[in-house]
Formats: C-alpha cells, structure tokens, sequence
C-alpha cells in the first residue's frame, strides 16, 4: 500500500473525529512519510511499519473520545468514549462492557432508591387521600423519616458517580494502553 492508499483508508477511518482533528493527525502521518522517504524507506515499507490504517483509526479515537471525558465528563462522552475503546477489539467487549453495564447498574439503582424513599411521604399521602380511614401518624413520620433517607442516599450517589466515573475513565485508559502495546510506561 502506498502513500496515498494508506492516507485514505486513515481519513475515511477517522470519520467520527472533527475535521480540524482529522486533519492534524492526517498531516502528522504525512510528515512520517516524508521522512521515512528521506531516510530512503519506500512508501510500502512505510506503510507496512505502520500497520492497519483501521486499527490506527480506532487506537486514536479511543484516545480522542478519552481525552474528551477528561475535559468534559458528561454522560455523552462517557458513553462514546466506552464504545470507542469497545472498538479495539472483541476482547474488548468483555473487558469493558461487562465492568461498564455492572457500573451503571448500581449507579441506576441508587438513585433509583434514592428517588423512591424521597417520595415516599407523596406517595403515603396519594394513599391517604384515596383510603383516608387508614391515617396513621406513625406511617406518616416513618415515611417522613424515609424521605430523609432517601436525601442522604442522593447525596451519597452524587459522590458515589464521581467517583465511579472517574475510576472507569482511568480503567478505559489503561485499557487502551494495554491494546497500543502494553505497559512499558506505566
């Protein structure tokens, strides 16, 4: 594969990053090229060093959609940034999925928890108004007492997703190091 071949099955790869970023990372391989072609190396054997052109595409959007969740760790960029290290192989899917689909099931069910004893006492007072002969002081301050509870519980989840987040995003790096050629560096 020449230049040119490599260069466009590299750009039609990195199709889901910004142009601007597409257009660094295409100029930098260019600049590989043309040294390599200054040391007397052939446009094959260049290529070939580098490797599959797809799988480049898919170590730098990993690492792309990473750095996004650094500056912006919102639900979004989380979640593009799991399928992107997804991405990086089928080994992948296991590692990452599975760790990822535990993860935000306890954080669902948290706040899902959470939001239920907070409306509690809602619900205890829906249920008074439709059977009003069952009334109880008792239940009333036990679900006020829940309520209560279920604040904490919230607050709890706030920290508790922060830190869970932040843990995964480290774990999706060290992932993505370990598939680029593992931990030389770490």
């Amino acid at each position: 594969m020449n230049r040119e071949q490599f260069l466009s099955k590299l750009n039609d790869s990195l199709k889901r990053l910004p142009s601007s970023e597409r257009e660094e990372i295409l100029q930098d391989f260019r600049e590989h090229f043309e040294i390599g072609m200054s040391e007397g190396k052939s446009e094959e054997d260049i290529a070939s060093g580098l490797g599959s052109p797809q799988q480049i595409a898919k170590e730098l959007v990993a690492t792309y959609r990473l750095e996004q969740v650094g500056e912006t760790a919102n639900t979004g960029n989380v979640l593009r940034a799991v399928w992107a290290v997804i991405g990086l192989g089928f080994f992948n899917l296991v590692i990452v999925l599975g760790p990822f689909v535990a993860l935000a099931a306890i954080v669902l069910s948290g706040w899902v928890s959470g939001l239920s004893l907070v409306l509690s006492p809602v619900l205890y007072l829906v249920n008074v108004i439709i059977y009003p002969e069952i009334f109880a002081a008792y239940d009333l301050f036990f679900t006020l007492f829940l309520s209560g509870l279920g604040i904490f519980i919230f607050i709890g989840m706030f920290y508790v997703t922060r830190w869970l987040s932040k843990g995964f995003v480290k774990y999706l790096n060290f992932n993505v190091r370990m598939v680029k050629g593992g931990m030389k560096d770490a």
